[in-house]
């Protein structure tokens, strides 16, 4: 189970990596899209007929956001339990307590700007959070010892 829950961990840590190339794909390519001649204002927001070149990157980071991350976090916490990495569960419940303020943040940023920028402070902070679940579960538990003063006795055969 360690083996999963180190998976899951660096798996997140891409998901974010992703989620920061999608979004800046898709925002260059808006950006190209309108120095071109395309115009991009509300109707273009509520239009299903949307297109250009990094429609795909936004999509992307939506889909990848609101649903992938949210259900590979969730699965960390669940593994974490069986997993006997030291702190373990401490460190999956923070991925997952950052992906839902993540989500929590991206929807707020539809209405409130200031959220869009803690949005992206925040997927900062739970990059790093997932590289640290990834990091712990790669340490070896340490073994038991004696207690000082006493020396182990040499098992016999």
């Amino acid at each position: 189970m360690r083996g999963v829950y180190r998976f899951l961990a660096g798996l997140i840590a891409i998901e974010v990596i992703v989620q920061a190339a999608s979004m800046a794909f898709g925002v260059a390519a808006l950006v190209l899209w309108v120095d071109e001649g395309g115009t991009f204002d509300k109707a273009l927001l509520e239009s299903d007929d949307a297109e250009f070149d990094g429609l795909a990157g936004l999509i992307v980071h939506g889909i990848n956001g609101m649903m992938i991350i949210p259900l590979l976090a969730l699965a960390l916490l669940i593994v974490s339990f069986f997993a006997k990495v030291s702190k373990g569960v401490l460190w999956a419940g923070l991925v997952l307590l950052f992906t839902v303020i993540q989500v929590v943040l991206g929807l707020l940023g539809h209405s409130y700007a200031i959220a869009g920028g803690i949005h992206g402070a925040n997927a900062l902070l739970l990059f790093g959070l997932a590289v640290m679940a990834f990091m712990r579960s790669k340490a070896v538990p340490p073994a038991t010892t004696a207690a000082p003063g006493h020396a182990e006795q040499p098992t016999r055969v």
